[in-house]
């Protein structure tokens, strides 16, 4: 198995940095992103055959189908009253039943300050250096398709296969596992007929070499997994496969999309209308060796 490279552990950005204040979400807003996160995440347990769910009591833990304590374990709150040791808790015992770790996301609004106070004290690891969250709140101006490109929506395995291909190589470049996309999306028995889920892939000569995903739950969406295989970057295919995606949430119904930014998507998502509303921190409980 292959080992995910750790970024060096720093303190993500404190709240109310001029980029995570730029533009404040309604308090509808928010509860709306985070709950879709969450449900994007409840969905992951699905999607992937070695996935697995607990929930209740405020709490909602979710294993997809890969190891990665980043991406694809993550321990959240349902309930923000729900206090922060007793997540950790549960979430120490579900994962550790399963021989994983997990990962914590913490707001940078000053909702989860209890959470981070108790990740530190439990002994989890900074990941990264923060990670915007980012919002759209209309329609997308429409991107020509290059002569030579075609794009079409995932409806069979073998575009969920394209799917997983492209991003397994876009990924890559973060230090990701190539084997971890495709164990989070194995089961397209469940996937494909998941009428939240929509994924678009864009391919060149027969081979694909762009892809995004929207996910729709409560009136609004999220886009997730956008990516671009190394040898086509810089092209425009980001800001293509980005605005299909974020246009056909609204077309369906979604009243704004938002998205967890990575590093080198963030300006692209500022360039095409995405705002900041504010920074998501990660704490990690990296997974233990077995008892000798």
């Amino acid at each position: 198995m292959t080992a995910m490279v750790r970024p060096e552990s720093q303190p993500p950005d404190p709240p109310g940095t001029p980029e995570s204040s730029a533009s404040p979400a309604s308090v509808a807003e928010a509860q709306l992103a985070q709950r879709n996160l969450i449900a994007f995440n409840r969905a992951l347990t699905r999607w992937g055959s070695r996935g697995s769910l607990e929930e209740g009591g405020g709490a909602v833990l979710c294993a997809g189908g890969s190891w990665i304590p980043v991406v694809a374990n993550g321990a959240y709150r349902s309930d923000d009253g729900l206090e922060p040791a007793l997540l950790l808790a549960r979430a120490d015992a579900f994962f550790g039943s399963l021989a994983r770790g997990f990962s914590v996301k913490v707001r940078s609004g000053g909702e989860d300050e209890d959470l981070r106070a108790a990740c530190i004290e439990a002994g989890l690891d900074p990941f990264g250096e923060g990670t915007p969250e980012m919002i759209c709140r209309a329609p997308l101006p429409a991107v020509p398709i290059p002569e030579g490109l075609s794009v079409r929506w995932v409806d069979d395995e073998d575009g969920v296969a394209d799917f997983v291909a492209v991003n397994a190589q876009a990924y890559g470049t973060y230090g990701m596992p190539p084997e971890v996309l495709g164990d989070l999306f194995d089961n397209t028995a469940q996937l494909l007929p998941d009428d939240d889920a929509h994924i678009v892939v864009a391919r060149r000569d027969g081979e694909p070499i762009a892809t995004a995903m929207t996910f729709e739950t409560l009136g609004t969406a999220s886009l997730q997994w956008v990516g671009t295989v190394p040898t086509a970057r810089a092209g425009g295919l980001g800001a293509l496969v980005t605005t299909l995606t974020t246009n056909l949430a609204f077309e369906r119904g979604a009243t704004s999309c938002t998205l967890q930014a990575s590093p080198m998507g963030a300006p692209l998502y500022r360039d095409l209308g995405y705002e900041t509303i504010w920074h998501y921190a990660e704490y990690v409980r990296w997974p233990r060796p077995p008892a000798a």
